[in-house]
């Protein structure tokens, strides 16, 4: 992100706005004209930043980290030089931007599940609350805590930082450093203990797959299928999955988990990218939080939000 040219030039803009009103305000002359131009200016700036951010899957949180250094400089300049006006801006900006940073740092982030791979029991658009201390307090994304670490637990919907992908994905925590991980027939063994499952119902469901042509062209398809639901229990956590007939290897597969490293899997176990296919192994910096409240679904931008599904996530 920091090599993207048009993320610099927006910052720098940015920055070239606010430094400029704030030595026109030094020098006692405010003028309400160029107040404006540099809004209008700085709002562009704005707009560049935030565009480059979601484009590169940046973290908006470093950009509330410096909003709030930024807020507090023009407080303190504000302050130092005795100017009401600088002191009056820094201090109604500081105290929002800096108790957003705080909170979307080291209590809860919002995040909006981006596939499938989580059905049945969460689905495509819906908006969660992603618990980040959980697994201890940490400033960046992907890193070790810096105070309260605690290990993830069996069966946690947890939201990682892939090794191969800086985008987020969610996932269920299926395996832990030194398992030995076998699935038979879609049936899971943890260092050779089944997890227990209870059949529930059977679906109607469909499906996308992807096909590759001779010419290396890739065509989506959405094709019927009939999916198998069941809960299954792992450790203390109890929670629904669906297996697609027809689906997937039946054939025996096995892994040993590394140190310091996990093994994640989707709900919908036949329609996920996890550790049985190119996410791999995940290593403990990468764990971004565990996703606790389902708060909104909104699976377009055409579709009304829906408060329905509000509540715990188990």
């Amino acid at each position: 992100m920091y090599q993207d040219p048009l993320f610099l030039i927006g910052l720098m803009g940015a920055i070239g706005c606010i430094g400029w009103w704030i030595l026109d305000n030094l020098r006692g002359e405010g003028s309400e004209e160029l107040e404006e131009k540099l809004n209008r200016i700085g709002l562009i700036f704005s707009v560049l930043i935030i565009w480059r951010l979601f484009v590169n899957a940046g973290d908006l949180g470093i950009l509330l980290f410096f909003g709030s250094i930024i807020c507090l400089l023009i407080l303190l300049v504000g302050v130092i030089a005795a100017n009401s006006r600088l002191t009056k801006t820094g201090r109604s900006w500081f105290i929002p931007v800096f108790l957003i940073f705080a909170l979307r740092t080291f209590a809860y982030e919002p995040f909006q599940i981006p596939s499938g791979s989580m059905e049945p029991q969460l689905k495509k658009g819906d908006f969660l609350l992603v618990n980040k201390f959980a697994y201890g307090l940490k400033v960046n994304r992907i890193g070790t805590p810096n105070f309260f670490k605690s290990d993830p637990q069996y069966g946690d919907a947890v939201v990682i930082i892939p090794p191969h992908n800086p985008v987020p994905y969610i996932k269920r925590l299926i395996g832990k450093p030194g398992d030995t991980i076998r699935i038979i027939n879609k049936q899971i063994y943890i260092n050779g203990n089944a997890l227990g499952r209870e059949f529930l119902e059977t679906e109607e469901i469909i499906i996308k797959k992807r096909y590759k042509y001779s010419s290396g062209e890739i065509v989506e398809r959405e094709i019927d299928a009939v999916g198998d639901l069941y809960f299954e229990k792992h450790a203390e956590a109890e929670y629904l999955i669906r297996l697609t007939r027809g689906e997937n290897n039946q054939y025996p597969q096995e892994w040993t988990v590394p140190e310091n490293h996990y093994f994640v899997m989707g709900d919908n176990r036949d329609n996920s990218n996890d550790s049985t296919k190119d996410v791999g192994f995940v290593p403990r910096e990468n764990f971004f939080g565990r996703a606790d409240y389902i708060w909104m679904t909104w699976e377009c931008w055409t579709c009304l939000p829906s408060f329905e599904k509000v509540g715990r996530i188990n």
